[in-house]
């Protein structure tokens, strides 16, 4: 796919994402509960979840506020873990936060994130690229709280 599409598709996704995000509420008697900030630009994010009998991730919701790269990633990465377990949320954390720190990942791991692949763009963009990943620093503490 040609760079200028590339492009394209990633703002395109990104404005969708913060103007209409996905599971932007709050979920009453959540199993996990996790709260992020970033200092750097002031972005904040509220983490809720619930797990079913099995341990997977039945409902998640969040509310926050910040710039459109932090809340549409957020809005992503809720669809991401839908109906997934905990160990596969924290395996999709690992990998979501490798390609952001510029690992070039194999056939596998793109296929694993799906659309969260587009967030790579932000990669040009250094100093945004905590603003992506501050959702999934959210989860992975909420993860590793689960796991205590």
């Amino acid at each position: 796919m040609a760079s200028e599409s590339l492009d394209s598709l990633y703002q395109e996704m990104v404005l969708d994402h913060y103007k209409k995000p996905r599971n932007f509420r709050l979920l009453e008697n959540a199993d996990i509960h996790s709260e992020g900030f970033n200092p750097f630009c002031g972005d904040r994010v509220v983490l809720t979840a619930k797990l079913d009998q099995q341990g997977i991730i039945s409902e998640v919701g969040f509310k926050g506020e910040g710039c459109a790269i932090s809340q549409s990633s957020a809005s992503m990465m809720t669809e991401a873990i839908q109906n997934r377990t905990l160990a596969e949320a924290k395996e999709l954390v690992t990998v979501f936060k490798e390609m952001m720190q510029g690992k070039m990942l194999d056939q596998k791991e793109e296929d694993g994130l799906g659309s969260l692949v587009i967030l790579q763009g932000v990669r040009e963009y250094p100093v945004r690229i905590k603003c992506a990943l501050l959702t999934w620093s959210t989860l992975q503490d909420a993860i590793l709280e689960q796991e205590k």
